[in-house]
């Protein structure tokens, strides 16, 4: 048995795990963003409720562990950002502790009971607030020791012009201090940003996708444009990790047109021909963090007792 943990600015979530598919979750608690002891605090006070002593405690978290420094990159929870957090909770709780970014805990449920099981290489994205992603292969983790893997949504690679006829696309300012990010153009506030500079009108991006499905032809250009964007790095992703399946979360993986439009113009660009589809939302839409870490979670635990059995 495992406690695991899906952590972020606003609320930290968590559960008692006895196997993927037997996830028993405890009341929310609002996260102490400044207080590290309460932070701490409201982490024991969960793992108490567990009623025995877990065999470890797995976290999701929104950020990233350094893999030269080990310590926590986690902008919005200031109290934990820059920590050594695995050393640190592990000395607070007393218990063997195991740490990894939401995404790559998204596509790990994906790969084990989600859209993607029984997949050898699968690289599962988030489209929504941001754009990221995380690669698992043969059930691991490449950032099993933390990292940037997976993390397709930055870097200046996003085109300067497309769709049909061709468009031209300045480089937006992202958050990471970069220009030309697939985040600051393909996430959601992105698609907005498109569509304002597109039409000079001022929509959501539900209104966008709205107004798409309905037959808009301003939202179809917008859409055209997108999907002519994020078909090419996606394409790069396949070709690269070998990936055969992409299942994809976050607010624009609930509209599956969208998806399906993504997955039919990739499926042109890479090498290796699929006759089915391979972009496709993800199956785990409740709490995949919560379950990518109980997965995380149980595997560090088997590995540790067969450890032990073989002392």
């Amino acid at each position: 048995m495992i406690v695991c943990f899906d952590i972020g600015g606003t609320a930290i979530k968590g559960a008692v795990a006895y196997s993927a598919d037997d996830i028993r979750p405890f009341p929310r608690h609002p996260t102490p963003i400044h207080d590290f002891d309460a932070f701490v605090a409201t982490l024991a006070s969960v793992i108490a409720e567990a009623g025995a002593r877990p065999d470890c405690v797995a976290i999701s978290i929104a950020g990233v562990i350094d893999p030269d420094t080990s310590n926590a990159v986690v902008a919005n929870i200031p109290c934990i950002h820059g920590r050594p957090l695995q050393a640190d909770l592990e000395q607070c709780l007393g218990l063997p502790v195991i740490i990894a970014n939401d995404a790559d805990c998204f596509v790990l449920a994906e790969a084990s009971i989600g859209a993607a099981k029984g997949h050898r290489v699968v690289f599962g994205i988030i489209l929504g607030t941001g754009v990221g992603g995380g690669l698992v292969i043969d059930g691991k983790l490449i950032n099993s020791d933390g990292g940037f893997a997976g993390e397709w949504g930055h870097g200046p690679i996003s085109a300067t012009e497309a769709g049909d006829p061709p468009a031209r696309i300045p480089r937006f300012q992202c958050g990471c201090g970069q220009k030309g990010c697939i985040d600051a153009i393909c996430s959601a506030r992105g698609l907005e940003k498109l569509h304002q500079h597109l039409h000079g009108e001022a929509l959501t991006s539900e209104e966008i996708l709205s107004d798409w499905q309905k037959g808009d032809p301003l939202a179809e250009r917008t859409i055209d444009v997108y999907v002519d964007i994020i078909a090419d790095p996606l394409a790069l992703v396949i070709n690269l990790t070998g990936t055969t399946i992409l299942p994809v979360g976050g607010g624009l993986s609930n509209v599956p047109a969208l998806i399906s439009a993504i997955d039919t113009t990739v499926r042109t660009r890479i090498l290796r021909r699929f006759e089915k589809p391979i972009v496709i939302p993800a199956e785990c839409r409740v709490e995949p963090g919560l379950i990518g870490a109980a997965v995380l979670g149980l595997s560090a635990a088997r590995d540790m007792g067969s450890r032990l059995r073989t002392i």
